[in-house]
């Protein structure tokens, strides 16, 4: 059993148990998913602007940056890749949901939400 939280020094780090601070590993702890890749589009805490976001990749932060940038190139806008979560900026659902059933990966690809 791992310690995650502390109440001396609050959150530690999965890897090396140490404070989040003080960690010496790095290690960027992302829960595992279910194996579904999900497509949704959320306007929430974004001003009324919509952007279209990946979530479940199985991928590690170099793997998922490059995917990123090409999902950016494929839509022709911009977005970013934050915790494991691709973001690109508008309503490119269709776009994006083809572009990865298209992939060789063989990802189960969902669309979420309404």
């Amino acid at each position: 059993m791992t310690l995650v939280y502390s109440t001396d020094f609050g959150r530690a780090c999965p890897g090396c148990g140490q404070p989040q601070a003080q960690c010496s590993c790095k290690a960027k702890a992302r829960p595992a998913g279910d194996g579904i890749v999900r497509v949704s589009r959320e306007t929430a805490g974004r001003k009324g602007k919509g952007v279209t976001v990946v979530r479940g990749l199985p991928l590690d932060d170099a793997a998922l940056e490059a995917l990123g940038k090409q999902l950016k190139a494929a839509c022709g806008s911009g977005g970013t890749v934050k915790d494991g979560v691709v973001e690109i900026q508008g309503d490119h659902l269709d776009k994006i949901l083809a572009w990865l059933k298209a992939r060789p990966e063989g990802w189960t690809v969902k669309r979420a939400g309404g």
